[in-house]
C-alpha cells in the first residue's frame, strides 16, 4: 500500500524525507479488514470521524424529505436492524468487539425516487433512498444492499479513502486541521468517501478491491441475518441492466460494478452459504 502513495508523491516531486515519513505512516497506521485480513490505511482517529459523521448525517436528514410510507420505512429498519445485529455478532467472533462502542445504528429512508443509492457512515448512520427499492424488490434484495454498505463500514473503507484523500489532496494534514483550514473541501471529501457525495458533485469511487471485500463481507452478514445470499446475483443483474442508460443508479456511480462482479459473488457464495439457515 505504501508503494502506491510513495509513487504518487514522487510524481509531485516530494522531498525524500517526506516520502520516508509517508511510508512510515502507512506502515504504522493500519487496520485489519475482517474476513480478508488485509491491512488498510487508517490515518483518521475514530473519534474525529464519528464527530464529523454525526454532524454530516444530521445535515443530510435536515435537507432531505424522510419517507412517510410506514411499510417501506419498517422494511428498511427491519432489514437494517437484522444486518447490524449480524455485523455486531460477526465482529465479536472476529475479536473486534471493542469497535462496537463506536456504533449506534440508525436506518432512515429518504424519499427520493430519482436516486437509487444507499450508504452507511461511521457509527452506523445509514441512509436508503427510495429509488433503490425498485431494484431491491423485497427484504432479501435490500439485505444485499445494506449488507454491502455495512460491509464497507465495518471494513473501515471510508477511513481508508478519507486517509487517502487527506494524503493525496490535502497534503496529509490531520482531519481537524483540514476542517479548520479547508472546511468545504474536507466535508466534500468526507461525504464522497462514504458514497454520499453525488449531490456535492464529488465522486470518490471505491476501488475494485474494496468493492470485492464489501461484497464478500455483505454476503456473510446477510446469510448470518437469515437472508439467502444467492439473492445477491439477481439484484446485481437488475442493477447491471441499468448501466449505460440515461439515469444510471447512483449506487453504480459510487460503487463500480464491473462485468466480473457477479462471477466474484458466485465464487464467494459457498463461504456465505455456510452461515445461511433457511
Amino acid at each position: 500500500m505504501h508503494a502506491k502513495f510513495s509513487a504518487a508523491f514522487r510524481r509531485r516531486g516530494a522531498h525524500p524525507c517526506a516520502l520516508a515519513l509517508i511510508c512510515l505512516i502507512c506502515l504504522i497506521a493500519c487496520a485489519e479488514v475482517p474476513i480478508t485480513h488485509r491491512q488498510s490505511l487508517h490515518l483518521v482517529p475514530d473519534s474525529e470521524l464519528l464527530s464529523l459523521s454525526y454532524q454530516e448525517y444530521n445535515q443530510v436528514l435536515h435537507q432531505s424529505r424522510l419517507s412517510t410510507d410506514p411499510q417501506k420505512v419498517q422494511m428498511v429498519r427491519r432489514v437494517g436492524n437484522r444486518i447490524s445485529q449480524s455485523a455486531e455478532a460477526f465482529l465479536r467472533e472476529a475479536g473486534q468487539g471493542a469497535s462496537l462502542k463506536n456504533y449506534t445504528w440508525q436506518f432512515n429512508l429518504i424519499e427520493d425516487e430519482k436516486t437509487a443509492n444507499a450508504w452507511v457512515m461511521p457509527g452506523g448512520r445509514a441512509a436508503v433512498y427510495s429509488g433503490i427499492l425498485r431494484y431491491t424488490v423485497d427484504d432479501a434484495g435490500l439485505a444485499v444492499v445494506l449488507g454491502h454498505e455495512v460491509g464497507h463500514a465495518i471494513a473501515g473503507h471510508g477511513n481508508e479513502r478519507m486517509s487517502q484523500g487527506l494524503l493525496a489532496q490535502l497534503g496529509g494534514v490531520a482531519l481537524a486541521v483540514a476542517l479548520s483550514t479547508q472546511p468545504q473541501q474536507t466535508q466534500g471529501l468526507f461525504m464522497a468517501a462514504y458514497g454520499a457525495g453525488a449531490n456535492l458533485g464529488v465522486l470518490l469511487p471505491y476501488s475494485r478491491l474494496e468493492e470485492s471485500e464489501a461484497d464478500r463481507i455483505g454476503l456473510v452478514l446477510m446469510a448470518r441475518a437469515g437472508y439467502d445470499p444467492r439473492q445477491a446475483i439477481p439484484f446485481w443483474e437488475r442493477m447491471k441492466s441499468q448501466e449505460g442508460r440515461s439515469q444510471t443508479p447512483e449506487l453504480l456511480s459510487t460503487h463500480p460494478a464491473p462485468v466480473t462482479r457477479i462471477e466474484d459473488i458466485r465464487r464467494h457464495l459457498p463461504e456465505a452459504l455456510k452461515y445461511y439457515k433457511d
